[in-house]
């Protein structure tokens, strides 16, 4: 059986009639005009009682929550496409034709499947759209007059972003310290939050003043002050506290967008002044030319993964005492960079110290650069201390044994000598299940 209909250039052809199979499709945007909408579990509801009432097989019902402004990135959307492709169904019922698209891509993509006869139907709430000229340009004109709707809409939202920070409003969430004000007749002003407010000020006084890092400010917020930002309510991250250092806004100016060199007067009261935000500036500097020695760890970069390969990274972890104060230790583990589900372990520097002073013993150790320093270097120590008491020097250097001296240096030797010490080492050193290993 055949039915007549209309190609584009109006021509009349035969195309086989075939049952029409429905893809039922709900979609719920995250697009602000579109809060009030219809929900998922609506539609479906909506859509299936007129199928029901008009007599069609509905034989999928695929939802998605997500916007349909930008082309291709819905992937339930283009799995119903391949679908069609695959001539799984050939309709589709969906509540709005704006449910299927709000973007060129997208509808071009609809109507050529539509001319190529595998998508014969699109049902909506109150119309239907079939391979016909008429029916096609009334779909394309209704999904285009959704797509000016959200050209229309990102213009109004520039434009009312751009009215408020000439007025001094910041359009953003308020920074840590401040708190957004809920009164309509002061919609959008920002104001001193009391209680956090001034332990943000103190956070710059005590860098500016008392010359505290980053990392000395991290511990006082959270171990000392259990200090908890708004709205999350959890600890103030290293990289946050950073961020705060460098925020203009708290002494009252802000940029907008960031990096775009545009800059405005804040209406909010400001935190701190201009000038203490400049010595802030100037002692963060300073501390980042000193991060990298600060925070080097002699173990590092000569040890690898006994599991998996990867290299051996270090960090500090901080206990706050019940008399007062901190204690730091440092932990060696894997870096997880070739397996990140790697399950090597973390063994303290203490322990990571004895297990080396214990093979000490064992090792074999090149009998060049290292010797020779460490002998000279005991050597000078036995003849300062036998002048000390007056004795003759009664040793050869042969004599010397140098592991203890080496087990002393693991201990409480500096950064470079500890480093000097391992790098001489032939076998390779290999850090498995919290256990140091030489192969």
């Amino acid at each position: 059986m055949e039915t007549q209909v209309m190609n584009n250039f109006g021509v009349k052809t035969d195309v086989p009639k075939v049952p029409v199979k429905y893809l039922l499709y709900a979609r719920k945007s995250t697009e602000s005009d579109e809060k009030q909408a219809l929900s998922i579990d609506s539609q479906v509801k909506e859509m299936c009682e007129i199928a029901e009432r008009e007599g069609l097989e509905i034989v999928e019902i695929r939802r998605e929550s997500h916007s349909a402004k930008d082309s291709g990135q819905r992937p339930v959307f283009k799995e119903i496409l391949e679908d069609i492709r695959r001539e799984r169904f050939n309709g589709i019922i969906v509540w709005h034709p704006d449910r299927l698209s709000r973007n060129a891509g997208d509808l071009g993509s609809l109507v050529d499947l539509m001319d190529q006869h595998l998508l014969r139907e699109i049902r909506t709430y109150g119309q239907t759209f079939t391979n016909t000229p008429s029916e096609k340009f009334l779909l394309m004109i209704l999904c285009s007059q959704a797509k000016l709707e959200n050209d229309n809409k990102s213009i109004n939202v520039k434009r009312g972003l751009k009215t408020r920070v000439e007025m001094g409003l910041w359009p953003a969430p308020a920074p840590t310290g401040y708190l957004k004000e809920k009164r309509m007749d002061r919609k959008c002003e920002t104001y001193i939050d009391p209680e956090r407010g001034q332990v943000i000020k103190q956070v710059f006084e005590k860098v500016a003043y008392e010359k505290w890092s980053g990392r000395k400010v991290y511990n006082w917020l959270k171990f000392e002050l259990n200090f908890r930002a708004l709205p999350s309510k959890k600890h103030l991250s290293l990289g946050n506290i950073y961020k705060i250092l460098d925020n203009h806004f708290y002494y009252g100016v802000f940029e907008y967008p960031k990096n775009s060199g545009n800059w405005y007067q804040g209406k909010h009261a400001p935190l701190i002044t201009k000038e203490l935000f400049d010595l802030v500036q100037a002692q963060v500097k300073g501390n980042e030319l000193k991060t990298r020695a600060d925070h080097e760890f002699a173990f590092t970069r000569i040890m690898k993964c006994g599991l998996c390969g990867s290299g051996i990274s270090a960090s500090e972890k901080y206990k706050k005492l019940k008399g007062g104060g901190m204690n730091v230790h440092v932990y060696y583990g894997c870096t997880r960079a070739i397996d990140k589900h790697c399950p090597c372990g973390y063994v303290s520097e203490t322990e990571l110290i004895k297990q080396l002073q214990s093979l000490v013993d064992t090792i074999a150790i090149h009998d060049l650069t290292v010797k020779k320093q460490i002998a000279a270097e005991v050597t000078r120590y036995k003849k300062f201390e036998a002048s000390v008491l007056g004795q003759e020097l009664n040793f050869e250097i042969g004599d010397i044994d140098i592991k203890p001296y080496i087990k002393f240096l693991l201990k409480d030797g500096t950064i470079e000598e500890k480093r000097e010490i391992m790098s001489c080492f032939k076998s390779e050193i290999l850090l498995q299940n919290k256990q140091i290993s030489l192969h």
